[in-house]
């Protein structure tokens, strides 16, 4: 008698049996009418789903307002990159000064120069 569960005839769950069941679903909240006699489904209902977009005119002025933060941050960016340019000379300009001002030895000497 493994695997199967004894009913009394008299008992609440023998009734059970012949009556129609709902089972919501965990994944996806539909709602399911089953009939246990036949062991299918009689009804499908899905849950009721809210717009994507509430307001639409909200939606739009959010998309205007990204556009408009994208752009600040590209000329952000773009200021900075040619900036930058100028930040590099410098650096070289200070670094080629200290080279000619440091006599203190004679140049390295170069990889061919060691054959």
């Amino acid at each position: 008698m493994f695997g199967r569960v004894l009913v009394r005839y008299d008992s609440p769950m023998a009734n059970v049996a012949s009556s129609i069941f709902e089972v919501k679903c965990p994944c996806c909240g539909s709602t399911l009418q089953i009939d246990p006699e036949t062991q299918v489904i009689l009804q499908h209902r899905e849950p009721e789903k809210k717009p994507a977009i509430e307001d639409l005119h909200a939606a739009v002025q959010q998309l205007k307002g990204e556009a408009d933060r994208r752009n600040d941050v590209f000329q952000k960016s773009f200021a900075s990159h040619l900036s930058g340019e100028k930040v590099r000379e410098k650096k070289f300009e200070e670094l080629l000064k200290q080279a000619k001002e440091d006599k203190s030895g004679a140049p390295p000497k170069r990889p061919f120069d060691l054959d």
